[in-house]
């Protein structure tokens, strides 16, 4: 049996070019970057696996999800219960423990989750996010408000060999970008892989897809799950960067953030999540020098970006290199 024919992510040629030239820019700019600018850029690339995680929810299969950072925060928090306070800990099994754990809850909560549809889905995703941003938040054991501070970076050691040292500021820029880059050829080649081309069909017509046979509960626990333990990622880079977690990565802010990422540089196109992502992060900077009320600043642009350039920050490039011909994000391929 054959799936409907599921917009995959397609992107025109000028389009690619400008993210070439991007991704050589984040690969030279250590060298000529300062320090300040070299760990604004790793937290940029940190929160581009983090939107893309949520895009591979909201853009990819349909689910819209106001209680994301909960994964993310749960893998930071990991990181600091795992690290002593006089030593540091080994990344090679550190990191895909918290990867694993943020999979897990996101796991548990998505088996109630995908029971639910439209509105009642946003609500029950926010409200397990908000359980366990209280969870956190009320209780001393767990660090409570003040959260916990991570004295030490991982450990890239084996067996005595120190391959890098993610102590190094640039060191670590370039083992963050290469996981993102990771990360987004991963969910590109999911894309056009039969899980991929399922969730597509989900988004577009899920009645159609239960019809044909599909179990779509399965595919959407898939894909919930995927897109925590890719939050759950974001968020060990983020704590092993900024040696400090508190449950404030979890809250709803955070994830409203991620929102705004991907409709900032385009739903439903990875690469559109991390330009967003570094859209959004260099605009927060920016914004905060300006003026304490920034929210208003940050909203009132994604209202114009919205209004002007539907596809995101990626469309304008594409219209501006294209004329008036609209960025075809995705292309309708039939199914084998």
């Amino acid at each position: 049996m054959s799936t409907p024919r599921a917009h995959l992510e397609v992107l025109p040629r000028s389009v690619q070019f400008v993210l070439a030239l991007g991704a050589t820019a984040l690969v030279l700019f250590p060298l000529v970057g300062s320090d300040f600018y070299v760990q604004m850029v790793t937290r940029m690339m940190i929160m581009g696996i983090f939107a893309m995680s949520l895009d591979l929810l909201q853009g990819v299969t349909g689910l819209v999800s106001l209680g994301h950072a909960a994964y993310f925060g749960v893998a930071g928090y990991a990181l600091a219960f795992m690290t002593p306070a006089d030593a540091p800990v080994s990344l090679w099994w550190t990191l895909p423990l918290a990867v694993l754990g943020s999979g897990l809850v996101a796991f548990i909560i998505g088996f109630f989750v995908v029971r639910t549809h439209g509105i009642y889905f946003i609500m029950v995703t926010l409200a397990f996010a908000q359980m366990v941003f209280y969870l956190f938040f009320d209780n001393k054991a767990l660090g409570g408000s003040d959260g916990i501070y991570i004295n030490f970076r991982p450990d890239a050691s084996v067996f005595g060999w120190l391959p890098f040292d993610l102590e190094g500021r640039k060191t670590f820029y370039y083992f963050t970008l290469v996981l993102m880059l990771g990360v987004y050829a991963l969910l590109r080649r999911m894309l056009w892989s039969p899980l991929g081309r399922a969730l597509s069909g989900i988004r577009i017509n899920e009645h159609r897809m239960r019809a044909m046979g599909f179990g779509t509960r399965g595919y959407k626990l898939t894909a919930f799950t995927l897109a925590g333990a890719l939050a759950g990622l974001a968020g060990y880079l983020w704590g092993a960067q900024t040696g400090y977690v508190n449950p404030e990565l979890m809250g709803f802010h955070m994830s409203a953030h991620a929102i705004m990422m991907i409709i900032l540089g385009g739903m439903g196109n990875f690469a559109g999540a991390i330009v967003g992502a570094f859209a959004f992060e260099y605009l927060l900077h920016v914004f905060k020098d300006i003026t304490k009320h920034w929210q208003l600043l940050m909203g009132g642009f994604i209202v114009l970006v919205v209004l002007a350039a539907p596809r995101g920050l990626l469309g304008i490039v594409a219209q501006l290199r294209g004329g008036k011909r609209p960025m075809p994000e995705r292309e309708d391929h039939p199914h084998a």
